[in-house]
C-alpha cells in the first residue's frame, strides 16, 4: 500500500484541523477505491511522481515511501524527501487496514493517536503505479515503482486522476533524482 509519499506525515494532523482550501473534487462525489489491494504486492518502495502541494511537504523533492509488514499485520511507513536546503527529511509511522474486504482503505498515523485516511483509489494490476487520496479530496498522490517513468505513463496517470474527479491542474510534479 503506497501511503503517498512524505506528505502523509501530516494527514493525521490535517484530519483533526479545518483547512480552508479549494476543494479539488468540486461538488462531485468522493472517489472510491476502484479495486482491492493485495498488501503483499503493495509493500516496498514507491516514488512520488505528482501530488497536491501541502504545507508539510513544501519544497520536497526525491520523495519516496517505503512500506513493510509488521508482526501485528499493520504496516510500517517510512517517508523520505529532500528539502530545499539539501537536507533529507524522514517521517516514520504506521498504517492499518480499515476495510477488510478490499484492503484499499487504510488509516495512517505519524502522530500517536491521530490517524488520517489513506485510500488506494486505483493501481496497476502489476502494482507498477497507484493513485492515492482520501475522502475530503484535499490530498492526492500519484506513485510509481520507477523514479522516472516515461512521460506517456505520467500523462496516463494524470488523466486517470482526472477521471476519478480530481482537479489535475492542482498537481505538482515531483522532481526525482
Amino acid at each position: 500500500m503506497a501511503l503517498g509519499g512524505f506528505g502523509l506525515a501530516a494527514i493525521g494532523l490535517a484530519a483533526c484541523s479545518t483547512l480552508v482550501s479549494r476543494h479539488p473534487i468540486g461538488n462531485r462525489s468522493v472517489p472510491q477505491p476502484n479495486k482491492p489491494v493485495d498488501l503483499q504486492k503493495y509493500l516496498g518502495r514507491w516514488y512520488e511522481i505528482a501530488r497536491y502541494e501541502q504545507s508539510f511537504q513544501k519544497g520536497c523533492e526525491g520523495v519516496t515511501a517505503d512500506y513493510s509488514l509488521r508482526a501485528d499485520a499493520s504496516i510500517d511507513v517510512v517517508n523520505r524527501c529532500r528539502k530545499p536546503d539539501g537536507k533529507s527529511s524522514e517521517a516514520r509511522g504506521h498504517a492499518k487496514v480499515v476495510d477488510d474486504e478490499t484492503k484499499a482503505k487504510l488509516k495512517v498515523s505519524f502522530f500517536g493517536p491521530f490517524y488520517g485516511d489513506y485510500w488506494v483509489l486505483d493501481h496497476a494490476d502489476d502494482y507498477g503505479w497507484s493513485i492515492v487520496g482520501e475522502p475530503s479530496g484535499r490530498y492526492l498522490w500519484i506513485l510509481t515503482r520507477e523514479a522516472t517513468p516515461a512521460e506517456a505513463e505520467v500523462q496516463k496517470l494524470i488523466e486517470r486522476a482526472k477521471d476519478l474527479g480530481y482537479d489535475t491542474s492542482m498537481l505538482l510534479r515531483t522532481k526525482q533524482p
